[in-house]
């Protein structure tokens, strides 16, 4: 592949089977790293490579269906400086195959991303020659081209495909719209999309809310409410069935307002009953305009904050005390997660004493909200969870946690540590770990070097991300932003993070591993580098 600009030289081939979706997945996750790109760039190279026009096709449908990780590829092949060296030997044959009108599938968009102008324009030709919905998403991107000729090529043939064949393109290209929304000529493919939306016939309409992907569907879903295209039952499958929570609440809200002004109740009940938190929030405020406040105030219980507060502001209007009514059901063991809850919103500190039996539940989920509760109540007697580091579920932990962050000065100088060099639960590590991580800059190095080669991988890429900003800050220039970190520490306290970052050190970058060598000898008396001082 590509030379790296870190001088490692290229990125070697990926062995074993070709998987294109999966690091295709890798690539638009995050944004994807630079050998993550080279990989898949690999993959899809070899792919080529075979002459199979199966797994060429599968290929290209795998990339093409990740937005994000076609405009991190169209990006990453780019990143280079000028000049052919700088390629890969693929991406040169391939591109020559495009100018030479030989190319597959995977090799035109390939192609449509590369940096020479004339390579794109060729590639965009050999699209138009041969329409392909699996390469349409490859021309909307060079619809919105920093070169006149490619981008009025683009747009075109754009034009042409959609206003020939809508039902076959206008999907593919709903599913390319993120692509270009963000960039500078990005505004065509809306307008076209728009344009192509209003001439479409309703048949082929009511196909695309439950095609592609979310930003494509969410520009559907707003045209035709805009138009009045879509019936109460449409909008209300949308509601309960999309997968978008945008789309959902959309469709839910017009649904429900049509069923307020029509006065259908069993519309609005419907939502209501339904998992997702959004729908049943517009529901519940639906059942209110219908001024049916009784019917509201069996969502007093509600796992939803908001719709808890919708029935609260009902339970007003229907004289209904709603912190009786959570501290009756605690009493009369007719409660769920979202009673505790309900109660920690409304309560008093002596409420507390309601949830002290439920942190010992044997559902965690209850043991969970009872942490929770009990330390909005009454904040003065956190200590007591304590003990519930030590709880079965690692959902109870984390909860714990975070009610002990606020005082974790003041809580017993080894409990972190033990927790943090727990061997057998990786929830208690990170439990220690993330009490640590409020003290000062001796006790946050040693806990992120011990964390940075943990077993538990996530809380091993947190702790050496935390080393690198302390390193980071302590090594900083005189522009940094925040303070240099303050080391007191003994010798044999000195002596310890010495061995610890020897330990780290494969954890940490080369760089990252000599800074802290330094900053650490900068605090040993016998060293010859000066102490670096803190910031006043």
């Amino acid at each position: 592949m590509r030379w790296l600009r870190t001088g490692r030289g290229p990125t070697p081939p990926a062995a074993g089977p070709v998987d294109v979706a999966g690091l295709t997945a890798a690539v638009a996750s995050a944004g994807g790293d630079w050998d993550a790109c080279e990989q898949l760039i690999d993959m899809l190279a070899r792919t080529d490579a075979d002459g199979d026009m199966k797994a060429n096709r599968s290929g290209l449908s795998a990339l093409g269906a990740s937005p994000r990780a076609v405009v991190r590829i169209d990006q990453h092949i780019r990143y280079v400086p000028r000049g052919l060296e700088h390629h890969s030997p693929a991406l040169t044959t391939m591109a020559a195959n495009v100018t030479a009108g030989t190319a597959s599938p995977i090799a035109i968009a390939l192609g449509s991303m590369h940096g020479d102008g004339y390579v794109r324009e060729a590639a965009v030709d050999a699209i138009l020659r041969e329409p392909d919905p699996l390469l349409v998403p490859f021309l909307v991107l060079r619809t919105a081209d920093w070169v006149k000729g490619v981008r009025d090529r683009a747009r075109a043939g754009l034009v042409l495909l959609l206003a020939d064949d809508p039902a076959t393109y206008l999907p593919a290209v709903l599913d390319a719209v993120p692509l270009v929304a963000d960039r500078l000529r990005g505004g065509f493919v809306h307008d076209q999309i728009v344009a192509t939306l209003l001439s479409a016939t309703a048949p082929m309409r009511s196909k695309l809310p439950q095609a592609g992907g979310p930003a494509g569907r969410r520009l559907v879903i707003d045209v035709g409410l805009a138009r009045g295209w879509w019936t109460t039952d449409q909008l209300v499958q949308t509601a309960l069935h999309d997968p978008d929570v945008r789309s959902r609440s959309r469709a839910a809200e017009a649904a429900v307002k049509d069923a307020v002004w029509t006065r259908r109740r069993a519309t609005v009940d419907r939502l209501a009953g339904v998992r997702h938190p959004e729908v049943r929030a517009v529901a519940v405020t639906g059942l209110v305009r219908l001024g049916h406040h009784t019917a509201v105030l069996r969502f007093l219980d509600d796992p939803a904050p908001l719709i808890r507060a919708i029935a609260r502001d009902a339970a007003r209007q229907t004289g209904t005390d709603a912190l009786h009514h959570y501290r009756d059901a605690l009493t009369t063991d007719t409660f769920t997660p979202g009673t505790i809850a309900g109660l920690a919103e409304t309560g008093t500190p002596i409420d507390a004493d309601l949830l002290r039996p439920l942190l010992h539940h044997n559902l965690p989920r209850t043991r969970t909200a009872a942490v929770r509760g009990f330390a909005a109540l009454d904040p003065s007697r956190v200590r007591e969870l304590i003990s519930m580091l030590d709880d079965p579920s690692p959902a109870v932990i984390r909860e714990a946690t975070l009610a002990l962050r606020p005082i974790a000065s003041s809580l017993p100088p080894d409990l972190g540590w033990t927790l943090l060099t727990d061997s057998k639960r990786a929830e208690r590590r990170r439990a220690g770990y993330r009490l640590l991580s409020l003290g000062d800059a001796y006790r946050q190095l040693r806990a992120s070097l011990i964390a940075a080669v943990d077993t538990d991988a996530r809380l091993a890429r947190r702790a050496a991300a935390d080393a690198t900003s302390i390193v980071r800050d302590a090594t900083g220039t005189t522009w940094r932003r925040r303070p240099r970190p303050h080391l007191q520490v003994s010798p044999d306290q000195l002596t310890e993070l010495h061995q610890l970052a020897n330990t780290a050190a494969a954890a940490l970058t080369d760089e990252t591993a000599q800074q802290l060598h330094h900053w650490l000898d900068s605090h040993d008396p016998g060293s010859p580098h000066p102490i670096i001082a803190p910031d006043a």
